[in-house]
């Protein structure tokens, strides 16, 4: 009986072992950059989630410094290894403050977007604003471009992570959000997660 029972075990999609794995896809606002890996916003979200849908399971792919054509690059093999059931891209912050072209960073994000879905992952896009400095037509563009892409590849869309966060609550640096703002990230993330997480 054993016997027959992990043969049918092997015959079972590969989908059926991991489909509850929620991959978090992003640079250093997910990666916890500047604090403690356990009072990022990923952390807390998969406390929150093990109280509330524990047949979920949170895996931070990010890398601090990410960018689209980088996460374009590696995005297949994560997907492979972990084959999620849904994606939240958080990408394209650090293009943007390197100013380059709005076009690349939504064709690489499209890009990402695409393959997620081909994997028949749910995908929650995490979208950014650029301060004001670099100058209003680059704004404007960029901060356009997650709603574009949102509604293209009808996807959830969070318009914008750090919504609520008072400047006070940054780091030194006036980039990254200091441990006390986590809690609030993860409330925005969660408030659009969770219609990807009903059956």
């Amino acid at each position: 009986m054993k016997i027959i029972l992990l043969v049918a075990a092997l015959w079972l999609p590969l989908s059926a072992y991991a489909a509850k794995n929620i991959l978090v896809f992003g640079d250093s606002l997910a990666a916890g950059y500047g604090i403690a890996v356990a009072e990022s916003w990923v952390s807390l979200l998969q406390q929150e989630l093990a109280r509330t849908h524990p047949e979920y399971r949170v895996i931070n792919a990010s890398i601090s410094g990410e960018t689209t054509q980088g996460g374009r690059q590696r995005i297949a093999k994560v997907l492979q290894q972990h084959r999620p059931a849904v994606v939240i891209v958080e990408l394209g912050a650090n293009d943007g403050l390197r100013g380059f072209s709005v076009a690349d960073i939504e064709t690489n994000l499209g890009g990402i977007i695409e393959n997620i879905q081909q994997g028949r992952a749910k995908v929650l896009l995490v979208g950014m604003k650029l301060p004001p400095n670099y100058g209003e037509p680059y704004v404007m563009q960029f901060g356009k471009m997650y709603p574009k892409l949102a509604e293209k590849y009808r996807i959830r869309l969070l318009p914008f992570l750090l919504e609520g966060v008072a400047a006070e609550q940054f780091q030194a640096d006036n980039l990254h959000p200091a441990s006390d703002a986590q809690p609030l990230l993860m409330r925005n993330v969660l408030k659009e997660l969770r219609p990807l997480l009903r059956r």
